[in-house]
């Protein structure tokens, strides 16, 4: 992946990027929700290796239902007001056919855990305003308990109402700064 990219320092494009996720919703339904705010940087080295780094505010999540954000960014899921920051810092990039495997350490709610993004390189190119672009991506799948995010309600028919697996996904414009 990083090979391909020219050497610098890439700073997420957040107008052009999207992190999303999804989840079950009592069994039957699935809820889609975006983090509305989030910076990234991407430094490529001379010999293709990469540091990536990203942080998303906890209070822009939106699921275009103002009860249920409140309730998300609220004590019994982020917990914004004390965890405002949701974090990744990779520590290992592999390539495994078409896609490489980014993994790193993923911070919520306070709680760092290890999680492999499956990653797909959309390419570089300069644009019309001279900035050169590269894009991905991602997506991942984690135990929302494993985070420390337990609340839920049972349902009459059985079963729960906030599934315990959420999906990540994103795709990531990055543009790559002027003075690399």
């Amino acid at each position: 992946m990083a090979a391909t990219l020219n050497p610098g320092t890439w700073t997420l494009d957040a107008s052009h990027s999207e992190i999303g996720l999804t989840v079950r919703h009592a069994g039957i339904s699935k809820v889609r929700a975006l983090f509305e705010e989030a910076t990234g940087t991407l430094d490529v080295k001379e010999d293709g290796s990469a540091d990536v780094k990203a942080v998303v505010r906890a209070e822009s999540f939106n699921s275009k239902n103002g009860d249920r954000d409140a309730h998300v960014r609220g004590e019994d899921f982020l917990d914004a007001e004390k965890h405002p920051e949701l974090t990744f810092v990779a520590t290992g990039i592999k390539p495994s056919g078409e896609v490489f495997d980014l993994t790193g350490e993923l911070t919520i709610r306070g709680v760092s855990k290890t999680v492999t993004f499956e990653v797909e390189f959309g390419g570089q190119a300069v644009d019309p305003f001279g900035l050169t672009r590269a894009g991905f991506s991602a997506s991942t799948t984690i135990s929302r308990k494993e985070f420390g995010l337990t609340w839920n309600a049972a349902l009459e028919a059985g079963g729960v109402l906030v599934s315990d697996n959420v999906k990540i996904e994103l795709d990531a414009s990055f543009v790559l700064n002027q003075d690399s």
